[in-house]
């Protein structure tokens, strides 16, 4: 199914890319002055206002413009993606220092890259359960109904008189859903037949057995609520992380200022730089470590197993080429990036949590 507001994401994100970004490539030949402020004009491009000096109005032209505003490629994106792979320590101190012509902006490319990640990952197909995963739900499954069987004979034993049919029901009801889940463990007609996570979340959330407080009683209803439809407030979810994945970039830059406090040079401007390179690369390689993930197989696999590698590894060499740092400086910047990195997720994640439920 085709997530309308994924694909409207992608392309609001490749538009506001192409709204921070300087005219470049070919404009036609040169006319003497500019349609747009009458300055007069020595070159392909106004030296007052940036607009192009000859004024196309080819359909084919048309066509250039969209793409290039939508999808946002042209020379400077294939000069841009090769560095942020392999050098994102030159590309990051570069752009800060002002050789900024050939490269995308840090910003476009960040605003861009997420919008397409999501929009992807809202194409991919949901992979299918295997019989392995579908044991570890039953056999969780069955651990959960073995403890709410004990705790209804608790409540069965410590009743009063006037409670005990009710307990006696409750047990009764705890056994039957013992022998159903017993039944969906093994080699059994029905150990396919495991009851997605979502169904068991809304029949708990429906039943009020989520165990749950936080201290507030409106809170918890809310929030209860939103369970009822899982399904729903997953959806809610997603829209809203990647609707405010920009608070992201917020949120590093004082993490990375931390690292640099005594080290002077540097502003906070580079390290939003930074932060905004960095945050496009891990989209990325979400990408494509997902785009393998659902070929699976061995390509699936060693993707996945890289992650913990390449993470770091781009990190460090970020650090030492954009900061023109040491071996060990920068080793011990990674090291404590990755937990700062791990913060900053933890923050974000209850952001995009309070947000989108509630």
């Amino acid at each position: 199914m085709v997530d309308v507001e994924a694909v409207g994401g992608a392309v609001t994100g490749g538009l506001a890319a192409g709204a921070i970004e300087k005219p470049t490539g070919q404009a036609g030949e040169a006319h003497n002055r500019c349609a747009d402020c009458g300055t007069e004009t020595i070159g392909r491009f106004c030296h007052n206002c940036g607009n192009a000096s000859h004024v196309h109005r080819t359909l084919l032209h048309l066509g250039e413009e969209i793409l290039h505003g939508v999808m946002h490629f042209d020379s400077r994106a294939w000069r841009t993606l090769p560095m942020l792979a392999f050098r994102p320590g030159r590309l990051t101190r570069e752009w800060c220092e002002g050789r900024r012509t050939r490269y995308v902006s840090p910003l476009a490319m960040f605003l861009f890259t997420v919008f397409v990640m999501f929009m992807l990952l809202s194409y991919a197909p949901e992979p299918k359960a295997s019989g392995v995963g579908r044991q570890a739900v039953a056999t969780a499954d069955l651990a959960r109904k073995n403890s709410e069987l004990a705790e209804a004979r608790i409540a069965l034993r410590d009743a009063p008189p006037g409670a005990r049919e009710a307990a006696e029901i409750a047990v009764k009801l705890a056994e039957t859903n013992v022998a159903t889940a017993k039944a969906r463990v093994g080699d059994t007609p029905r150990s396919a037949e495991v009851d997605g996570w979502q169904q068991e979340l809304a029949n708990d959330a429906k039943t009020g057995q989520l165990g749950f407080s936080f201290g507030d009683k409106k809170l918890d209803e809310k929030i209860q609520h939103k369970l009822e439809n899982p399904e729903l407030a997953i959806y809610k979810l997603q829209q809203t992380f990647y609707k405010f994945s920009f608070l992201l970039v917020p949120i590093s830059i004082p993490f990375v200022a931390l690292l640099f406090l005594w080290k002077r040079g540097f502003t906070l401007y580079d390290h939003g730089v930074f932060a905004l390179y960095s945050l496009t690369f891990m989209s990325l390689l979400i990408m494509v470590v997902a785009a393998l993930g659902r070929i699976g197989g061995a390509a699936g696999g060693l993707a996945i197993a890289m992650v913990p590698f390449v993470v770091p590894a781009h990190m460090f060499f970020q650090l030492k080429g954009a900061y023109g740092l040491g071996v060990f400086s920068a080793a011990w910047r990674t090291f404590f990036l990755l937990i700062f990195c791990s913060i900053a997720l933890a923050v974000f994640a209850l952001a995009i949590l309070w947000l989108g439920l509630m």
